[in-house]
């Protein structure tokens, strides 16, 4: 709590010096317009809130070059983070309330972003078709048992993507290969839809295993809609490579994070922006919301997380992930995984 008074005392001072900042954000706007309102009644500056999806947000970043009004860019993804750092659309910045909030393993070496909010991305199973006893780890899906059992997003998925760059980071591009070339033969379907829709294809019986982000399931358990709602009541959470299983290096792993681009007009409000979301009231509204895991500790996570246990997770410095990128992209490509 100290933390986030030091930062709001500093932001009478901000507010001076710059009273609006510009934000582009892959969130949706009401997955963050509440924290952006709370920013501003304790703070006084008003935040300009551009929305899209972030390819089409970095691509207009790299098309509005220095004329870009942005100061700030949220998006999803180490991949995604990193992809922006190595055109150039960020700059590095220091903040000392952030380095002490959030694990080095969540920030970017070089000061350029920093992990907003974790998201997990287990085994999900469906109950009564799969023995939990069964499962392990990642490298385990590629056994023969699975064959024609799993569900996955397509290769152009980001998140698949970190997913198999952690992969390769752990076992070496060649044990990487040789699991994904696995992994596609084991896929009860060709790749398709996003990660609801695997979860929904384990529920209705196109396949016992499915590989999602945590969240996902979270928005889905919590839905006022049926027909979201009782295919996710089907689905249970392994977390696999804990302590005891395999290597035990943890269950990956990402973030949603920020980042101060490059041609920031208003870097003090864009620092005193990113030290709110990482403020403890900041932390536990995306916990309780967004059904994501806090980048801080000793923060209360939602009831439904909460209802899954607590897991080990990989301790790999995300930005290894945004560096190993390419090369999971064309192995993935080698490996035949559409």
């Amino acid at each position: 709590m100290a933390v986030l008074c030091l930062a709001l005392a500093a932001a009478p001072v901000l507010a001076t010096a710059a009273e609006e900042v510009n934000l582009y954000s892959a969130r949706k706007e009401a997955l963050i317009k509440p924290l952006l309102d709370r920013f501003t009644a304790e703070t006084g500056i008003e935040v300009n809130l551009v929305t899209g999806k972030a390819d089409a947000l970095l691509q207009r970043l790299q098309s509005e070059g220095r004329n870009s009004p942005a100061d700030v860019l949220l998006t999803v993804d180490a991949g995604n983070l990193h992809r922006a750092k190595a055109a150039g659309l960020t700059q590095a910045f220091v903040s000392e309330t952030i380095a002490e909030a959030v694990p080095k393993t969540y920030r970017d070496p070089e000061g350029h972003w920093v992990g907003l909010s974790l998201r997990a991305r287990p085994i999900m199973y469906v109950k009564g078709e799969v023995d939990p006893a069964e499962l392990s780890t990642y490298e385990a899906l590629a056994n023969e048992q699975w064959r024609e059992r799993i569900c996955i997003r397509s290769s152009s998925n980001v998140y698949n993507q970190s997913l198999v760059a952690s992969i390769i980071a752990a076992n070496g591009s060649e044990a990487a290969q040789d699991w994904a070339e696995a992994i596609v033969a084991n896929m009860a379907r060709p790749p398709k839809g996003g990660d609801r829709d695997q979860i929904k294809a384990a529920a209705a019986g196109q396949c016992d295993i499915a590989i999602a982000n945590t969240y996902y399931l979270a928005g889905m358990l919590t839905s006022d809609d049926p027909g979201e709602k009782e295919p996710a009541e089907k689905i249970a959470v392994f977390w696999p490579n804990q302590p005891g299983a395999g290597d035990g290096r943890g269950t990956h792993v990402n973030v949603s994070g920020a980042a101060m681009t490059a041609a920031a007009e208003h870097p003090e409000a864009a620092v005193a922006l990113i030290e709110f979301l990482v403020s403890p009231e900041a932390q536990a509204w995306y916990a309780e919301v967004n059904g994501e895991y806090p980048v801080r500790e000793g923060v209360e996570i939602s009831p439904v997380l909460a209802a899954w246990g607590r897991f080990e997770a990989d301790d790999l410095e995300l930005s290894e992930l945004g560096e190993l990128n390419g090369a999971a992209l064309m192995l993935m490509d080698r490996a035949g995984w559409r």
